[in-house]
């Protein structure tokens, strides 16, 4: 069977070099494709093994188009595609066009699908591999794997750790079953369907009186991209690797401040203590153990540095961020 293999970056390449491992005949890659001193893994893995390239960005155009169905492909596999491809790509095979999908679909459709389930407090997700029509992650289901969410993991432990190896692995699987005759076609229930927008700065500030649970899951579910942000002494800043302590109180922040006026219970976002690996900060119904920071326009540093760049007091706090 004849596989053109559409994708990119470590997962792309990834998923190239498992079909060959396979025996599955890759007859044609697209891919971005990087610059000369840093290309592409996936560009770079097909350039090597000589098949032939399509840059992913050019498929539009009439002679790309015509020069990828000229490879006749059998199948297309998508593994990482951020471009939107004419229709003609996905058909000109004869047996259609299957795709990864980190979720398990229909829930979390759209392409920061590890971002929202973390964010939304799932315990469980997984991986899809569905057969691609005109919708947005709406095709048939090809198989499924399922996966549970540990309570610190981020998307790019979630990820990098589990979704990455079975989606590589489902989609072995997926061709083996095209190839076979035997690849199922299960019609997505509409009626559990979710879709969120791209987890981006619009939708990723911290809002400190959420409660503690809450905020953390946002930290978490933007770790590493985009990074859940807040304002410090007028500068916006980011979180990054963080751990949370919750409390028996749901109501409570779990620290006190003192004044000359007395002593009363420190506000969420109030910055309770610091050590050499993490800052404490006030939630609703916990604290908040911040091991990994950045100042917007800084470098990602750990919480002692971070600490020292940006003149960190305990008492201070750290207060809402405006959405972009």
């Amino acid at each position: 069977m004849r596989i053109a293999l559409i994708g990119q970056a470590a997962f792309g390449e990834a998923v190239f070099r498992a079909l060959r491992d396979a025996g599955e005949q890759v007859v044609a890659v697209s891919s971005v494709t990087g610059t000369d001193e840093r290309p592409d893994p996936l560009w770079a893995a097909a350039g090597d093994a000589g098949i032939v390239r399509f840059p992913t960005g050019r498929l539009k155009k009439p002679p790309v188009l015509e020069a990828y169905a000229a490879t006749r492909p059998d199948l297309c596999v998508m593994a990482f595609v951020t471009h939107i491809l004419p229709e003609r790509v996905l058909t000109a095979p004869r047996l259609g066009t299957i795709q990864y999908h980190p979720s398990l679909l229909p829930r979390h459709r759209g392409r920061s699908a590890i971002n929202w389930a973390v964010r939304q407090g799932d315990t469980t997700t997984g991986i899809t591999v569905f057969w691609v029509d005109e919708g947005i992650d709406t095709g048939p289901i090809l198989l499924q794997s399922k996966v549970d969410i540990a309570p610190d993991d981020t998307v790019g432990s979630l990820y990098f750790e589990r979704l990455f190896p079975m989606g590589v692995e489902a989609l072995v699987e997926a061709v083996r079953l095209v190839r076979e005759g035997r690849a199922p076609s299960m019609p997505q229930d509409e009626s559990l369907a979710t879709y969120e927008h791209p987890a981006d700065d619009t939708n990723s500030g911290i809002a400190w009186m959420r409660p503690a649970r809450e905020v953390y899951d946002l930290i978490r579910g933007s770790n590493p991209q985009p990074g859940a942000h807040a304002v410090l002494y007028t500068t916006r800043v980011r979180i990054f690797d963080a751990r949370l302590t919750l409390l028996d109180d749901p109501d409570s922040t779990g620290g006190t401040m003192t004044t000359a006026a007395g002593t009363y219970p420190a506000g969420p976002g109030t910055i309770l203590a610091f050590e050499a690996d993490h800052i404490d900060v006030a939630l609703l119904g916990g604290v908040l153990h911040i091991r990994r920071a950045q100042r917007i326009g800084g470098t990602k540093l750990a919480a002692a540095a971070f600490a020292s760049e940006m003149g960190v007091a305990v008492g201070d706090a750290l207060e809402d961020a405006v959405s972009d």
